[in-house]
């Protein structure tokens, strides 16, 4: 029988990660954890990517940060360096024809922080676009290595309600001994939240038993932290989960 994998993506990006599962063998259930919307007013973000050449580095933080990027602007000089944290964020520059033929493309083995030329960017500025919310760990450490850092919000997260039909499905999901691919700590930490309201307390202790598969140390602390004991690191980009899948099966 089959292994049911959930997709917890924001609805936009989970079809493709789908379809390569579904490929694989494996049922794939798309159940997004996070929705994505753009900012209503997204005047600051226009005026600071109509003119990037006073920039040294431009750092997107997610695949919605690049799509909404882009949206806006698509041509980056050469002399920008654009800075991406996953495999997943470098495939989203792809889709907006956005490689390295025609681009300064930077993506980490292990660490941004130590991919970077540190030495050439000290002391230039740097602009980091990301979501309304989220952790300053980036834009620290560039402060720290000498960097000067602006910060711009290009879309807003938030976790979807649990209407009736999600609760539904949520409740079956968790029947089903399913494998979760889990890709932000604060949509694991609403998943959490909607297993409280669908069932309390024995619906969060079902959740915690189930696997999942994630893509980044801080995503399997957070996981450990709200009581998962079945949490496999795979690394980052879709090739890693889906090898993970693999090895499993």
């Amino acid at each position: 029988m089959p292994d049911t994998v959930v997709i917890t993506r924001p609805a936009a990006q989970a079809a493709a990660l789908a379809q390569r599962v579904a490929a694989a063998g494996h049922e794939a259930v798309v159940f997004p954890l996070l929705a994505i919307d753009p900012l209503p007013d997204q005047s600051a973000l226009r005026a600071a990517l109509a003119d990037v050449s006073p920039y040294a580095l431009v750092a997107f933080v997610s695949p919605n940060a690049i799509d909404a990027a882009c949206a806006i602007r698509s041509e980056w000089p050469r002399e920008v360096t654009l800075a991406v944290v996953g495999e997943g964020s470098r495939a989203a520059l792809a889709r907006h024809g956005i490689t390295d033929a025609n681009a300064t493309i930077v993506s980490p083995a292990n660490t941004l922080l130590e991919t970077l030329d540190l030495d050439r960017l000290r002391g230039g500025r740097a602009l980091i676009v990301r979501g309304e919310t989220g952790r300053e760990l980036l834009g620290d450490a560039l402060r720290g290595a000498g960097m000067q850092v602006q910060q711009l919000a290009a879309y807003r997260r938030s976790i979807p309600p649990l209407d009736d039909g999600r609760r539904r499905q949520l409740l079956r999901l968790l029947d089903a001994d399913s494998i979760w691919i889990i890709t932000s700590s604060e949509a694991l930490r609403g998943l959490i939240g909607m297993a409280t309201q669908a069932g309390g307390r024995d619906c969060v202790v079902k959740l915690q038993q189930m696997r999942l598969l994630v893509p980044h140390e801080r995503i399997e602390e957070t996981a450990r932290e709200l009581g998962f004991s079945s949490v496999a690191l795979t690394g980052s980009g879709d090739e890693a989960l889906l090898a993970a899948l693999q090895f499993r099966g």
